[in-house]
Parts: structure tokens; sequence; C-alpha cells
């Protein structure tokens, strides 16, 4: 894949942020920085990164969001601001064998979706 300015720019911003934004977002605080980039641009170099398997891109209730890892992870989504937080996490073997017994599939992977409120949280 060719990395071109407007890629690169996105992918700085990923970066930097080290955060799960959406299109829009991306969009803002680029402009926001100067960087003069549209919103079809904005929304075909986030295909096009995705599809090369350069950053992640998660399907929510309320749209796309994107972020800068593409490596196996899991996530923590906090139920009270919708703020999602990469984790790395490594089941137990035992775990897996009994999944694994249970299923009768082999796990080669695997990802965690955690929901959660902050620890003294009200509700």
């Amino acid at each position: 894949m060719r990395l071109s300015r407007q890629r690169r720019m996105v992918l700085d911003l990923l970066w930097s942020e080290a955060n799960h934004l959406s299109a829009r977002d991306i969009f803002e605080k680029l402009n926001a920085r100067g960087r003069n980039i549209g919103h079809t641009s904005v929304y075909q170099n986030l295909e096009a990164l995705q599809s090369a398997g350069v950053i992640e891109c998660l399907d929510r209730a309320n749209g796309r969001l994107y972020g800068y890892r593409s490596d196996p992870h899991s996530h923590l989504t906090c139920l009270e601001t919708g703020r999602i937080e990469d984790l790395d996490i490594e089941l137990p073997d035992a775990l897996l064998r009994a999944i694994e017994s249970r299923t009768g599939y082999r796990i080669e992977s695997y990802t965690l979706q955690l929901n959660g409120r902050p620890t003294g949280s009200a509700s």
C-alpha cells in the first residue's frame, strides 16, 4: 500500500490520539490542526487503511470507530462515557481448552468485549 500524504495524516492523528475516533472526529481534528482534507478523503483513506489491516474498525450502534492498532487485542467499553480502552488479555490455557472441548473448535485467536463502569460509580 502506498502511504500518501493524506493517509500519513490520518495515521499520525490516530497514533497521537491513541483512542478510537469516528471519521467525523478525524476530519474535525485534522482540519483544526490546519490540515486541509475533505470528508470523502478521510473516509476513503480510513477504508483503505482498514482493508490493508493497518488500523482497526469497530462497528458500534452509533457508527464506526477507528483505532491505531491492528494486532489482536480486546476492548473495555465504559458504559457511562462510551470510551473504549484497548486491553491485552491472555486467557488461561485451561479455559481455552474447556471452550474447545465444549464447542468442538480449536481456538486460534480471540478478542474480548468487556463493558463496565468505573469503580465507585453510582449505577
